[in-house]
This record gives C-alpha cells, sequence and structure tokens, in this order.
C-alpha cells in the first residue's frame, strides 16, 4: 500500500523516451513527432500506412453513476491495459485529453492514480501538446468573424437575435454563461447577448473527436450552424468562409498524441468531450490506428454508462462503424454504499446493508449494457476500507444477474494487480463473443430516438415537452436532420435529471429544456432539466491548491 501522492509516484517513476514506446506498436522515428522526450504525436502517414492491418479486439470502460466516492474509470482502463501486456497480450489504452476545467475544478488532475497512471502526468493534465488550445482558437475565430460579418454590413442576412455560435475556453466559469458583448461604439461591432461554454462542449470538440482525416474535418467544420436568418434558414460556417482556417488551426492538432503508461505501455490520448454535454469519447482516429496496432485496446467513456457508454455506442460506433468486444462496467463498495444512502463521510465504515440496497444501480447499469449484445464484467476498483464480507456480496450479487465481477487492485499494484480482470474479459471475449446492436435505428424520428434512451436507459416513464421545443424538432426535420443519432445533455449523477436521486430512481420524466442541431458533428443535442455547457468552480476549487515550488515544480495535482 501506497503513501505516496499520484504526482510523486509518476515523478519517481523512471520512464522510457518516447521513441521506445513508439516501437513498441511498429513505428520508427520518423513516423512520429516529437514533443520532447516523453510525448510524441502519430503522422498521417502512419495511420494511413496501417489501414489494411486486421483490427484488434474493442474493450470499452464504463462505470457505474457517478458519486463523490469515485469510480476510478480512467485508472481501471490503465490497469487492465497494463495487465493485458503482462500476460502477453499487446494492448494499447485510448483516452481522452483531461480537460484543464475539471483539473483546477473537483478532480486537481484526471490521468489515473496511484500505480495505474498515463505519463508525464503534469504535461498531460495542463497543456499537453495544445490540442485544446487549437480546438478553442478554431471555435473562436469563427465566433469572431460572425461579429465581423456583422459589422461589414450583414451580406447572407443572420439574424442577430438568432445567433446560436457562443465563444469558448477551456476552464470553469459560470461568469461567462450569459454576456453581451460588441458594447463601447460602433467600432466594435453589434451589441448583443452571447455567452462562453467550455471547450469540451464545443462542436469543434465533437467534430475534431469524429473526423477521420483533415478532408473530413474540414467537411464537417463548414456544416456547423451558427445561427438562422429571419426565413428559418441556417447559416453555416461556409458561408462565412470560415472552415478553410479552422481546420488550418486544427491541422497538427487532429494527429493523435503518444505517451506511456507507468509501466512503459503505448497509450494515446487525443480529444476529451465530456460525457453529460457532449459525446464523451476519444477520437476515432486515435481508436482506429489503436486498433490497426495491437491484439486488445481498452478505452473509456465518461460519467456512467447511462451517458457515456450509450453515446460510444450510439454515436461514435455508429459514425465509425466500430464494433465493440466487451463492456468493463466499474464499481467499488463505497460507491454502491452511497447508492444504498450513505453519507460521504461514513462510506469507510463495513456496511453490508447499504451496499446490497446500492446494488441497484450496477444491476441497471448491467442491464442497459447487455441491449448492446456485448459480454459485460463487473471491475470492483478495491479501496483499503473494502471488508472481504462487502467484496464477496457483490461478487455473489453480480453472478446472482450472471456477470462475473472481480476485484481489482490495479491502483496500489499496477498491472499485476489487475491481471485476475484482464483473464476474465479476454475469456468472456473468447467463449461469449459479441452480436453488437445498436439501441435504435436511423429512421427512428428524433423525438422516438430521444424517447427510447430515456425508457430503455435512464427508465423514465416518458418525457415532458412543450410546443416550442417540439417546433425545433420539427424544424429540424424538416431541414433534413431527422437521421442524426442524439446526444442527451444530461446530469453525470443520477438516472434522472436530478442529481439528488440515487440509485435506480424510477417513476419520473425527463424534461425536456432545449435542443439544437450539431450538423458538423453529426448529432442533435437535447439538454435536459438543469444540465450547463459552462460548469462553475466549487467552493473550494482545487486551483488553490495547485501551486509551483521555488524550484519549478508543480505541487497539487493529484
Amino acid at each position: 500500500m501506497t503513501h505516496l501522492s499520484d504526482l510523486e509516484i509518476a515523478r519517481r517513476t523512471v520512464i522510457l523516451p518516447i521513441t521506445a514506446v513508439a516501437e513498441k506498436i511498429g513505428l520508427s522515428e520518423n513516423l512520429i513527432e516529437r514533443y520532447g522526450n516523453f510525448k510524441a504525436k502519430i503522422s498521417f502517414e502512419a495511420i494511413d500506412s496501417s489501414s489494411n492491418k486486421p483490427d484488434a479486439k474493442l474493450i470499452l470502460v464504463t462505470a457505474i453513476s457517478p458519486t463523490p466516492a469515485g469510480e476510478g474509470k480512467t485508472t481501471t482502463s490503465i490497469g487492465i491495459a497494463d495487465a493485458l501486456n503482462r500476460i502477453g497480450k499487446r494492448a494499447i489504452v485510448c483516452l481522452r485529453e483531461p480537460s484543464m476545467g475539471p483539473c483546477f475544478g473537483m478532480k486537481g488532475g484526471a490521468t489515473g492514480g496511484g500505480y495505474s497512471q498515463v505519463v508525464p502526468m503534469e504535461d498531460i493534465n495542463l497543456h499537453f501538446t495544445g490540442d485544446f488550445h487549437a480546438i478553442s482558437a478554431a471555435h473562436n475565430i469563427l465566433a469572431a468573424m460572425i461579429d465581423n460579418h456583422l459589422h461589414f454590413g450583414n451580406a447572407i442576412g443572420i439574424d442577430e437575435r438568432r445567433i446560436t455560435w457562443n465563444r469558448v475556453v477551456d476552464l470553469n466559469d459560470r461568469a461567462l454563461r450569459k454576456v453581451v458583448i460588441g458594447l463601447g461604439g460602433a467600432a466594435n461591432s453589434i451589441p448583443r447577448e452571447s455567452g462562453y461554454d467550455i471547450t469540451v462542449a464545443s462542436e469543434v470538440m465533437a467534430i475534431f473527436c469524429l473526423s477521420k482525416s483533415v478532408s473530413e474535418l474540414k467537411s464537417r467544420l463548414g456544416k456547423i450552424i451558427i445561427g438562422y436568418r429571419k426565413d428559418g434558414s441556417p447559416v453555416v460556417a461556409a458561408d462565412l468562409k470560415a472552415s478553410g482556417s479552422m481546420a488550418v488551426l486544427l491541422r497538427d492538432a487532429l494527429k493523435p498524441n503518444l505517451v506511456q503508461t507507468l509501466e512503459g505501455n503505448p497509450a494515446i490520448i487525443h480529444g476529451g468531450p465530456f460525457a453529460n454535454i457532449a459525446h464523451g469519447c476519444n477520437s476515432i482516429l486515435a481508436t482506429k490506428f489503436a486498433l490497426k496496432n495491437s491484439d486488445y485496446v481498452v478505452t473509456e467513456a465518461g460519467f456512467g454508462a447511462d451517458l457515456g457508454a450509450e453515446k460510444f455506442f450510439d454515436i461514435k460506433c455508429r459514425q465509425a462503424e466500430l464494433k465493440p468486444d466487451a463492456v468493463v462496467i466499474v464499481a467499488t463498495v463505497r460507491a454502491l454504499k452511497y447508492h444504498g444512502g450513505i453519507d460521504v463521510k461514513d462510506l469507510s465504515i463495513p456496511n453490508v446493508r447499504a451496499l446490497e440496497s446500492g446494488f441497484v444501480n450496477l444491476s441497471r447499469h448491467v442491464e442497459n449494457m447487455l441491449l448492446y449484445g456485448l459480454p459485460v464484467v463487473v471491475a470492483i476498483n478495491a479501496f483499503p476500507s473494502d471488508t472481504e464480507e462487502e467484496t464477496q456480496l457483490l461478487i455473489d450479487k453480480a453472478q446472482s444477474i450472471g456477470i462475473r465481477a472481480i476485484r481489482a487492485k490495479h491502483w496500489a499494484s499496477g498491472g499485476e494487480g489487475a491481471i485476475d480482470i484482464a483473464n476474465v474479459v479476454v475469456s468472456e471475449i473468447e467463449s461469449k463473443g459479441a452480436s453488437f446492436k445498436l439501441l435504435y435505428s436511423d429512421e427512428l424520428s428524433l423525438l422516438e430516438k430521444v424517447e427510447t434512451i430515456c425508457r430503455k436507459i435512464y427508465r423514465a416513464d416518458g418525457i415532458s415537452i412543450d410546443k416550442n421545443i417540439r417546433k425545433k424538432f420539427d424544424q429540424f426535420t424538416e431541414l433534413g436532420f431527422s437521421k442524426l443519432p442524439v446526444c442527451i445533455a444530461k446530469t453525470q449523477y443520477s438516472f434522472s435529471t436530478d442529481p439528488a436521486l440515487r440509485g435506480c430512481p424510477t417513476k419520473f420524466v425527463v424534461p425536456i429544456r432545449d435542443a439544437k442541431i450539431s450538423a458538423g458533428a453529426g448529432f442533435v443535442v437535447v439538454l435536459t432539466g438543469d444540465i450547463m455547457t459552462m460548469p462553475g468552480l466549487s467552493r473550494s476549487p482545487a486551483a488553490e491548491k495547485i501551486d509551483i515550488d521555488a524550484d519549478g515544480q508543480i505541487i497539487g495535482l493529484f
């Protein structure tokens, strides 16, 4: 058991030169673009040269509904990948890049934990290779070109009251949710209401993650709807001649990032949308490259399975024609006790009754994942406070619904601690196989797709929607977007839209607050409840603890 912080563990580990990591997946030095000694981008040439290789097995790691106790999805993804390499399988872990919003907000870091991390930890958590800055710049150049067009006469007839394109910044800043821009006189464009979203919620981020080439990226960027004319017709980025400049800013960022785990195994970290307000998956380019250059790819989807996994399947897999082979659902004894009604401060106290009560949350996520025709395994992310009685109860309860639950100790022991779960996942893939299927067809109406997710995944009794929002869905259909998948923005803390409803809530409806087309990304965003696209900092944010010492060493990342 370690008492070192994640940052201390990362710094004490001797990591390999990135060229040595690249060699493990068959990349010579001329096929990577180095960012110092320990980071690199994978060239488009390397991606193109891999295209004819057979695909590896694809394992999705997801989780129960998030709690303040933490579940450890990223940590578990890394641990399983390290364990697969230990048992002789060539495995790559594919993750999202951390947003600085949560790093300075609640998390303080998002690169795994303990002895199951990706490194260089400080670089990845902060500016990394500059991808998020490029995405922010590409998004904001479009915003600037909109206001510039208004300033010089508005030749294409944009309705100033119906501009939908905000600006973005990769930080939590609630004061920017609603702003007034263009003040200060005629030289500063036209005054109007606008706002900011966090960069990870940007449609540019979604397009970035869903594009398979520079040409596709540029095409998708041109389809972004920035607002409407007075006759109701949409105005797109291509109308403003903005897609070329946006693509230029994103060209280098589009190349996937190669780093490594603490055990020197390859990790590809690329893209970073949130799963509560976006589609929550790493880039298609990263996943497809990994599938061509390994035996097993371990990837994660954000937040709980009702959000991240559903969108991974119904948006990413649909668009990329991916066929995953298994799902691992991460759960902890502590988190399930929280779903059983126990206060956070009491989660270290043994409580079999609360664990049994909270198991319903895991059970529902398991049932939902089985709808997609995939083998499901539960990874019990072990904590020191877990008792043998509690762990065994969780294993037995999982067995009672036909699922294998395996205790994993990767946080304390790295890949060695996840060998049992890796062996079980391989066994399930080889013995059961997958018959992957999507939750809904393209042919359903947009509202039918929303209701399907709400009823089958959230287990709501239905949706509530007013006539004005219904008119939006009708308009989207008239504009030719009815076959797009839907991306529901919802609280991550509950199956419902009320974050206080833990466990397995029933007898609720999902209130549809708004909807918008992400035409470039290729989905319709549906906002529910009180979900925000610009988070705020907490009362005591991690930013208060992050610092730099006299020697220039970063402290406070965890």
